[in-house]
């Protein structure tokens, strides 16, 4: 064979295989790759908003967060409040439990004092009346005693 017929066929061969190769192979593959080139800017897109959406995501988290801890320091502020409010209320309470404690104190020890004040004078009235008799050394009459005891009584007070 001639060299030149011989590459001749080689061309005509490479012609053909070109053709081929571009009508049947070159499609699919161009077609996966087209395909997967499509997925993978989809999924940079969904990764992208997902950023995005991260991001704004965080910002709302972080304005929860805030208004969170203001709430929490208003419920903080006005629970002291009523702490302040309960604890005056207590010691006012307390206060006057104790005023009045004293108070009935003072009024019971005044009656007890009374009654002792009113016993004295009743023993002191006996005696008087027990020494008078030991003096005159005569018994006195029980109407008189009584009337004795009781004009003796009214002297004291």
């Amino acid at each position: 064979m001639n060299i030149n017929a011989t590459l001749i066929i080689q061309i005509v061969v490479f012609i053909i295989l070109w053709w081929f190769t571009a009508r049947f192979v070159w499609p699919p593959i161009t077609k996966a790759l087209d395909e997967r080139s499509r997925r993978i800017s989809d999924g940079l897109a969904a990764a992208d908003r997902a950023k995005a959406d991260l991001a704004a995501a965080e910002l709302r988290v972080q304005e929860e967060i805030k208004t969170a801890r203001a709430g929490a320091a208003e419920l903080r502020t006005a629970a002291e409040r009523q702490a302040a409010v309960l604890l005056e209320q207590a010691r006012a309470d307390a206060s006057r439990i104790v005023a009045d404690a004293r108070k009935a104190a003072e009024a019971e020890a005044a009656l007890a004092a009374q009654r002792v004040k009113d016993q004295l004078r009743e023993e002191v009235a006996q005696l008087a009346v027990a020494g008078a008799t030991r003096i005159l050394r005569r018994e006195v009459d029980a109407r008189v005693h009584a009337q004795l005891l009781a004009d003796l009584k009214t002297e004291l007070r």
